[in-house]
């Protein structure tokens, strides 16, 4: 038997903002609307959200978890958003095993509920919200060669059509977002989409030399202009640690006046 697992790093925008009719998302809700056509539907997704830090991974693991609104200053719609999904406690604890058998020390969390990281991009994804959804936290050190761990470590969890999301953003520099986008910053945000895009989908580029690339990070172009802080960019390391190999493609999105980036990979794996 074969089991398929899609892994998507995503850009997710700024808080509720993409679903509230902002103009400066509408790329990125076209492109989300995009993909999750053309993706199967999922039997369940796990989401790795930036906004969630914990000191060791930590894995949602209720059946019915509550929204948090984890955001402020927004209209009052932005807190009465809506996403049932189901939690999928059984995931939860294959990634729980997953993760202790690699060495990785991780926690089960009943309480805690799913954040914007997840609901506001499942929604413009999956509006049903019929399929059960689980999340994973980063670890609060942000060591990118921790989160490539986590990722690796995530390749022995076996469950069949499992979509694994990296909920993060490419370029994630708040003060740039709304100040003057000039023709520096642009070519700051350029260079070093330019180098994420070559380094996650050459093809001819050894996984030796890709995961070099991303466990330094911050030696690109501009990196630290672009992330002065990392939690954003991690997600995206998971999904490369399981995914070990160039993306199938990439997706590129004006968000904010910001050129970002998505990655696809499809794992195929004999049982």
């Amino acid at each position: 038997m074969n089991t398929e697992t899609d892994v998507l790093f995503i850009s997710h925008g700024g808080g509720p903002m993409p679903l509230l009719g902002d103009p400066g998302h509408r790329e990125m809700v076209a492109r989300l609307t995009e993909v999750a056509g053309k993706l199967r539907k999922p039997s369940a997704i796990l989401v790795v959200s930036a906004h969630w830090e914990a000191s060791v991974p930590t894995i949602t693991s209720s059946a019915r978890p509550p929204l948090i609104y984890d955001y402020s200053g927004f209209p009052p719609e932005a807190y009465n958003i809506q996403y049932p999904c189901p939690g999928e406690p059984k995931l939860a604890c294959q990634i729980y095993q997953a993760l202790d058998q690699a060495g990785i020390r991780a926690r089960l969390d009943d309480q805690r509920g799913f954040d914007h990281g997840l609901f506001v991009p499942l929604k413009l994804m999956y509006p049903a919200a019929d399929i059960p959804c689980i999340q994973l936290s980063l670890v609060n050190s942000l060591d990118a060669s921790t989160h490539l761990a986590i990722g690796k470590a995530l390749q022995a969890v076996d469950y069949d059509n499992l979509l694994v999301i990296g909920s993060g953003f490419s370029f994630h520099n708040m003060r740039a977002f709304f100040s003057a986008n000039t023709s520096e910053v642009q070519a700051r945000n350029q260079a070093f989409e330019d180098w994420l895009e070559e380094t996650c989908a050459d093809n001819s580029m050894p996984e030796s030399e890709r995961a070099e690339r991303l466990a330094h990070w911050d030696l690109a172009p501009h990196a630290r202009f672009c992330h002065p802080r990392e939690e954003h960019l991690l997600p995206l390391h998971v999904c490369y640690g399981l995914a070990n190999k160039a993306s199938d493609a990439h997706i590129s999105a004006t968000i904010l006046g910001k050129k970002s980036g998505m990655f696809y990979w499809r794992i195929e794996r004999l049982g």
